[in-house]
């Protein structure tokens, strides 16, 4: 199974931020629409991505007035990446070394959609239900 598979079966939707909006309003955002993390874009395309370990780590080190500062003090700028052409078993080991969980997806310099480890686990979990159920029918028909 690959990255496109998922991004077929989910959708391409990408919730995204400005980099000079106020952590607070990125917080609001995550917690309305119930995700772990949310891109950056600026003009010129990604410019980092921030996620829910981000605001506690920051949180934890310099208090709640950094609700009050901008995305761009706070996300990660050095974002891993992968392709619509990925395989489910390569992206879950960057994931894995990496120890993240939000993945966006580029084609050509664009971006085309964000997989989450909650992705990943739904089609690997897909994926084996489908097998199990072809086996059923095989030893049904044999």
């Amino acid at each position: 199974m690959t990255v496109q598979a998922i991004l077929g079966s989910k959708g391409q939707q990408i919730i995204s931020v400005k980099p000079d909006a106020k952590l607070s309003v990125a917080v609001k955002l995550l917690g309305e629409r119930r995700i772990g993390a949310v891109l950056v874009m600026g003009d010129g395309g990604m410019e980092g991505i921030l996620s829910e370990r981000d605001i506690v780590r920051v949180l934890g080190e310099r208090g709640a007035g950094v609700l009050d500062e901008p995305v761009s003090a706070v996300m990660t700028r050095k974002v891993v990446t992968c392709k619509s052409a990925d395989t489910v078993g390569a992206i879950m080991e960057k994931m894995t070394a990496g120890k993240f969980r939000h993945l966006p997806v580029v084609e050509n310099d664009k971006v085309v959609g964000l997989i989450s480890i909650g992705d990943v686990v739904k089609s690997r979990v897909r994926e084996y239900e489908n097998e199990q159920e072809a086996l059923r029918d095989y030893i049904k028909t044999a």
